[in-house]
């Protein structure tokens, strides 16, 4: 991929990319804080300013690699700080606060959709409207992608902490445990793909086929 390229998938997709990983931790934040937990609050994180959540390998330099390697823009920001021990109640809290950022990535992945839908059947013949809807479109394929990524049941992951929230603490503490060896299962998916094996592309493909029965929902919902 040429320089020329990559500076345009970065266009098209750093909004979306940005917008997804920014709404998601400012969602985890805002719903500890209604479970009880002010501490993401107390440090400035309840926040959709993309400045006090960026992490520079996770929001800068991964998605980068992944543009240039010709992949989607796909990573993550630092992760706001919880303290469950504050949570008023604590499976509850634990649940809802670790669904809050895939729910949000869900509602965000629709509503671009949406919008994409709209200026593609109702405004086509405005010059801008070409290149917005590929970043709504990069938008939608982000979030959709990065909330069936959390989903994952694998500790550190969001799944991972909504399955923990039905567990008693020995059974959490030994779930949990598990997640010293997500990195390395991470690099071998890396590995895989780099030498053509693309595993963690074919897990994602349901999710990329239900972005797209969306988008084909809001065309026949919009167009009749």
């Amino acid at each position: 991929m040429d320089a020329q390229n990559i500076i345009y998938n970065i266009a098209l997709s750093a909004p979306g990319f940005l917008m997804a990983v920014v709404f998601h931790e400012a969602a985890h934040a805002y719903v500890a804080h209604r479970f009880g937990d002010d501490t993401a609050m107390r440090q400035g994180r309840m926040s959709l300013n993309p400045m006090v959540h960026i992490d520079m390998m996770g929001t800068v330099i991964f998605p980068l690699i992944g543009i240039i390697a010709g992949f989607m823009a796909i990573g993550w920001a630092t992760p706001v700080p919880i303290e469950s021990r504050n949570f008023k109640n604590f499976k509850s809290g634990m649940f809802w606060v670790s669904f809050a950022g895939p729910l949000s990535n869900i509602l965000l992945g629709t509503f671009s959709s949406f919008l994409m839908v709209l200026l593609a059947l109702h405004f086509s013949a405005f010059s801008y409207t070409q290149p917005v809807t590929q970043i709504l479109s990069y938008s939608a394929s982000i979030n959709f992608l990065l909330a069936a990524f959390n989903l994952l049941p694998i500790p550190p992951l969001d799944g991972a902490r909504m399955i923990s929230s039905f567990l008693n603490y020995r059974q959490m503490k030994v779930y949990e445990s598990f997640a010293q060896y997500t990195p390395y299962i991470f690099l071998f998916l890396m590995a895989l793909s780099f030498m053509g094996v693309h595993l963690l592309g074919y897990l994602m493909q349901p999710v990329q086929g239900i972005g797209d029965l969306v988008t084909i929902i809001f065309f026949k919902l919009l167009g009749s």
